[in-house]
């Protein structure tokens, strides 16, 4: 397999590979099997040598023998890692020092094979090595991408977001009446907040109210306020959320849970600018811009005799469909580096990176919850990692859902823990207790492996 195909695709740089030997046959031997492979390994038989380059930095993976006068393995492993903190190290380990390089795992090496090994075994570890550091290089390039985004702004590349984006922009400086549709968690708050803030109206109030989440009697009272005994316990004049957002603009969620009586009342304010509070004679006059949301197709409350049609040909003076999440997978990578930056730094946690198994489940859900179930998702993956990767295991149970073709992961009768346990121990078996083609299979490295083996006490 060529380099390129190795890096994951013709536009990756190529990648620089030191062989650490004080063996000459061996440096000779690891030298030609890479070279075969297309590599232009940097081959060094003096361990100092070795070190000076390493401290100048630049240098991605390391294969290096374990045993070797001035600086052994371990020093090597410690001065690749100070140098450059994604550097994948491969230590080659003869007879009797399988613990040595066991406590290199632990240190942070990728992986070992020992002596004597045959020149396909090498490559095969090489090559997740390759495949590993090609992730932590897409994960720090997504990490960039969403770094500068405010928590505020449409994450997304897929074209159901860019048009999105573009419809959002051009009419946001329009005073008109705004109604948003679409599923329960897709971001119908963040896209009346975007609106807002690219307004006329920015340096005024935005307000967001969940019309489902009042009664009728209390929803008039906070919206339009009331005058002193208008009812029991109305002691003063006390105004509404409409005057407190007077020239700003207020987001009126769940609209289609209103009463037809308030529809009437809420009618009047986009038509006439003026309300009546609770109680109250006087028509009082606002500047107010109206954005509004649905759960559900107001079209078809229309057509049920729930919404009246005359209050939805108000509210729809331009309509905006925020897609659901299954229908723009490519920005779940996006979406899920945006989440575990904002919970690695909200629990202190430094996870760098989300593996290829665990971004292929996260594309394989149906996201029934949008993108609110995706953060509550990476949220608790978050919370319970221990690794610096963000790996399946780290995910609870998906359920599967038919648009996305998915099978579902659940599984009634048995916990998590004794799931992850039973799979790591039956895939150990399969393989004749290989490490290395264990973690390849579960999709995990080798170090988060290691630290399974020693958690569930595996032989």
């Amino acid at each position: 397999m060529s380099p390129d195909n190795r890096g994951g695709g013709k536009q990756s740089p190529p990648l620089v590979i030191m062989v650490v030997d004080d063996d000459l046959r061996m440096r000779e031997l690891l030298g030609v099997t890479l070279a075969e492979e297309g590599f232009e390994p940097l081959l060094c038989g003096d361990s100092r040598e070795a070190v000076v380059r390493l401290t100048s930095g630049g240098v991605d993976i390391v294969i290096t023998d374990l045993m070797m006068p001035h600086f052994d393995g371990l020093e090597i492993l410690e001065k690749a890692r100070a140098a450059n903190p994604d550097c994948m190290v491969i230590l080659i380990t003869g007879y009797g020092t399988i613990e040595s390089a066991v406590a290199a795992i632990r240190q942070g090496a990728y992986d070992y094979i020992q002596k004597p090994f045959e020149p396909d075994d090498l490559l095969l570890i090489l090559g997740r090595a390759v495949a590993h550091l090609r992730l932590l290089q897409e994960n720090r390039k997504l990490r960039r991408e969403v770094a500068g985004c405010r928590s505020e702004d449409l994450i997304g590349v897929s074209p159901p977001m860019e048009q999105l984006k573009d419809l959002v922009a051009r009419v946001a400086p329009f005073d008109a009446t705004i109604l948003l549709q679409g599923e329960t968690g897709t971001g119908k708050e963040l896209v009346a907040r975007l609106l807002h803030r690219w307004s006329k109206r920015a340096e005024h109030n935005f307000l967001p109210v969940n019309c489902g989440a009042l009664p009728e009697s209390l929803l008039e009272s906070e919206l339009f306020g009331h005058v002193r005994g208008a009812f029991t316990g109305a002691e003063q004049d006390r105004p509404g959320l409409f005057e407190s957002v007077d020239h700003g603009t207020i987001f009126l969620d769940e609209i289609n849970a209103i009463s037809q009586n308030f529809q009437v009342k809420l009618l009047r304010v986009l038509q006439e600018g003026t309300f009546l509070k609770v109680g109250g004679r006087e028509p009082v006059r606002v500047d107010v811009r109206v954005i509004a949301a649905s759960n559900t197709p107001l079209t078809q409350e229309v057509a049920a005799g729930r919404f009246r049609s005359d209050l939805f040909y108000r509210l729809n003076v331009i309509a905006v469909d925020i897609p659901p999440l299954r229908r723009r997978a490519e920005d779940i990578p996006l979406l899920a580096h945006h989440f575990l930056l904002r919970y690695g730094a909200k629990y202190g946690k430094e996870i760098r990176a989300i593996t290829p198994a665990a971004l292929a489940r996260l594309r394989g859900h149906g996201w029934p919850g949008n993108v609110r179930e995706l953060e509550n998702v990476l949220e608790r993956a978050v919370i319970v990692a221990d690794t610096p990767e963000l790996g399946p295991e780290d995910l609870p149970p998906l359920g599967g859902s038919p648009e996305m073709g998915g099978k579902g992961d659940s599984a009634p009768g048995g916990s998590v823990v004794a799931m992850e346990k039973a799979l790591i121990a039956r895939t150990l078996a399969e393989t004749g207790g290989h490490r290395g083609r264990t973690a390849e299979i579960l999709g995990i490295s080798p170090s988060s492996l290691w630290r399974k083996i020693k958690k569930y006490q595996l032989s």
